[in-house]
């Protein structure tokens, strides 16, 4: 399928390893020119190499500040950003019990501040030009919140509901808006938590082919695909909605 994105600008945030270093590469396996970020220079250049024409930058998502950072560069880089891939590293774990209230500051501002920061200043001139897609990569937590992941949990279900809102009010002008929900995928950061099986007893994604699900997500094809939210988990969540 020609997804009819060569040429389009796409930045992808957090994507020096795992399901964002993944989903630049579908990206620009399919002609969009990429821009990509992360916080160390060494591993965002690094993951550059490894895909064709990707410009990287050293910023860190974390922050309201860093999310619109962040698009303003790739903007500056690519003359432009027509594909926003929304995408960083998750809070810490904990429960009720072993949280205090700042912690939820700090993770709503990490999971869902800085999503809405890159989405104000990139949507705009995506309504102007009539053509933009909007990918926030979240969890599949908040369709099914995860044990003692209650800031992960809280932050991205709050992003979810923006997403939503933001996809109904743009949906006129040409501007997708979609959120990408993994289960367990074979990362960097899963192969940490879990040593060298980090199966376990479940099944687990290959971060390539979520890539290439998100690409289509971010295609012309797709533009009639608004307000979603994809799980893409193997089968984890449960529920029959």
């Amino acid at each position: 399928m020609n997804l009819g994105i060569a040429g389009k600008r796409a930045a992808v945030a957090a994507a020096s390893q795992g399901l964002g270093k993944a989903t630049a590469a579908a990206l620009a396996a399919e002609g969009a020119r990429v821009a990509i970020c992360g916080r160390s220079r060494e591993r965002i250049e690094a993951a550059a190499a490894g895909i064709p024409g990707a410009v990287p930058l050293v910023v860190d998502v974390g922050t309201e500040q860093g999310g619109a950072e962040f698009v303003r560069a790739a903007r500056d880089a690519l003359g432009g950003v027509d594909i926003l891939v929304a995408n960083g590293g998750g809070p810490p774990p904990g429960t009720f019990a072993s949280t205090d209230l700042a912690q939820y500051r700090v993770a709503i501002e990490q999971n869902c501040l800085a999503v809405i920061a890159m989405c104000t200043e990139a949507v705009p001139a995506m309504q102007q030009a009539g053509w933009g897609r909007i990918l926030a990569i979240t969890s599949i937590a908040v369709r099914q919140p995860i044990g003692a992941l209650i800031l992960s949990n809280t932050a991205r279900a709050g992003l979810t509901g923006f997403l939503k809102t933001l996809a109904r009010e743009v949906a006129d002008d040409g501007v997708t808006v979609n959120s990408i929900q993994p289960g367990s995928h074979d990362t960097e950061r899963i192969r940490a938590l879990r040593g060298d099986n980090p199966a376990g007893n479940e099944r687990i994604g290959d971060p390539a082919d979520f890539g290439k699900i998100a690409a289509f997500l971010c295609s012309e094809p797709a533009k009639f695909l608004t307000g979603a939210g994809v799980h893409v988990d193997g089968g984890a969540y449960a529920a029959l909605q």
